[in-house]
Parts: C-alpha cells; structure tokens; sequence
C-alpha cells in the first residue's frame, strides 16, 4: 500500500499520526486511529509484572523488548468527521495520514490496514530520522532505531488480535494444511505450519496450540478430525461453556489411543 499524507511531509514525519481511512460504500463516513514512533527505544517487557512474565517465552519476550511503531487503538474505529480530526492534526501538530478505503463491517481488514500503514509510516520515519545529526545524546538513540524493512505487517496484525480472533484464524489455516496434505504441497504446508505456530504462541497454553498444530498437519484422516476437536474445545473455553469440555477430551483421547 502508499499512504497519502493530508498533512504534513512523508520526506519529515513527525512520528505521531492520525490515520484516516474512508467507508467503501460511503466515503464520507471517516474512520480513524492514531500511530506513534517512540522517539527512544520502547520496552514494554520491563513494565511486566514478575509473574506474568514468568510465563512468557523467550521470543515473546524479545518481541516486548522493541517495540518500533505502535497504534492506539490497534483498529480503525468510527466516530468522528474529517473535519473534526483536521482540526486536531492542526492543533496537536500531528500528521493526518490516508490510508484509503475500508468495509466498515470487517474487522480483519481494519486492523490489517493499520498494521500496513504503521508499516510504512514508521519505515518514513525511520528513513528522515537517519538524516538527524549524529552527536552526542542522539547519536546513541540512532543508532538503537530499529530498520522497518523486514518489519512483519502479519506478525504486527496478531499481536492487535484477542483469541476469538487468533483462534478464527488458527481455524482457517487448518484448512489450508489439509489442503495442502491432499495436494502434496509440502512448501505450502511447511508455511502453514510456521503461520499457526507464529500465533499459537500468542495464546496461552490452555488451548493446546501445539496439539491443534500437530492434528492438523498430521497427514492421516484422524489429524483432521482431532484438529476440528481441538477448535471446538477452544472455542468451548471461549465461550465459558466448560461443561462441555470433558466429552470432547473423551474423544481427542479416545481418537488418540
């Protein structure tokens, strides 16, 4: 994508953004959101409190430790008019950003829109802010400004998902593996695989991601069955709907055994 800037300069971003994006059926129906580039190095890790990060991995860790572009909120949302949002670019001095159109009604598509314009908007920012005198104090946080070009718009895109939505697209992507077994298409599902494990490990342990991965990838008709076993369970546990979990365990087993 190319973001269109309605104030300010692609060539000097200040770092702080409003991102508008325009309703497909009515375009003047705004939504909106805001992106931050840290001006230092950002690192929610230490903010963590002792026992939640016990619980995290390594790799989840490191992803808290740099944190190079950041949206508030992760989606789109509805509620102001152009107008209105032209008036606080104005007054904050932030750079109003185009991200062009949007379906409202998809929130997939409202958070992915963002992460790619956070994408883009921070690798400008990374690009003017290499232009800074290297002196001093700031030659030392320029030198910890983290390249965007390999920034993962799909990694970006997970971490704004909650698990409804990580585990909507863990159920996808198990079609997409058994797709791929039936073709014989091992590249295809090599990427599927490092897809649900990419967000399986943002999910706590109690969905059995790892298990889920397993059945569904599992070249046998019983890992087909057993990863449709395992959406079901976690969407059981979504849901709060735990008395139904036992008799689906009984038959994970079972099919197991």
């Amino acid at each position: 994508m190319t973001i269109h800037f309605l104030r300010g300069d692609s060539q000097a971003p200040k770092g702080h953004a409003i991102f508008i994006a325009r309703s497909a059926s009515d375009s003047r129906n705004v939504l909106a959101t805001y992106c931050v580039v840290p001006p230092t190095p950002l690192s929610l890790a230490k903010y963590l409190p002792s026992f939640l990060a016990s619980q995290l991995s390594q790799e989840d860790l490191q992803d808290a430790t740099n944190v190079p572009v950041m949206p508030i909120p992760p989606m789109l949302e509805e509620g102001s008019t152009l107008e209105h949002l032209q008036v606080l670019a104005d007054r904050r001095d932030d750079d109003l950003v185009d991200l062009g159109t949007i379906n409202p009604k998809d929130d997939n598509a409202r958070m992915q829109l963002v992460a790619q314009g956070c994408q883009e908007y921070g690798q400008y920012y990374v690009n003017y802010a290499s232009t800074f005198p290297k002196q001093g104090y700031i030659e030392s946080q320029q030198e910890e400004l983290v390249p965007l070009d390999d920034l993962d718009t799909e990694e970006l895109l997970l971490q704004t998902m909650n698990d409804r939505q990580r585990l909507a697209e863990l159920g996808k992507l198990v079609g997409v593996a058994r797709y791929a077994i039936e073709g014989h298409d091992t590249s295809l599902l090599q990427d599927t695989r490092k897809r649900m494990s990419n967000i399986a490990r943002l999910m706590p342990e109690k969905y059995h991601g790892a298990e889920l991965i397993s059945a569904a990838t599992d070249t046998g008709e019983r890992g087909s069955r057993l990863a449709q076993l395992y959406l079901e369970r976690g969407y059981k546990l979504l849901n709060e709907e735990y008395a139904d979990i036992p008799s689906i365990e009984r038959t994970i087993r079972e099919l197991q055994n």
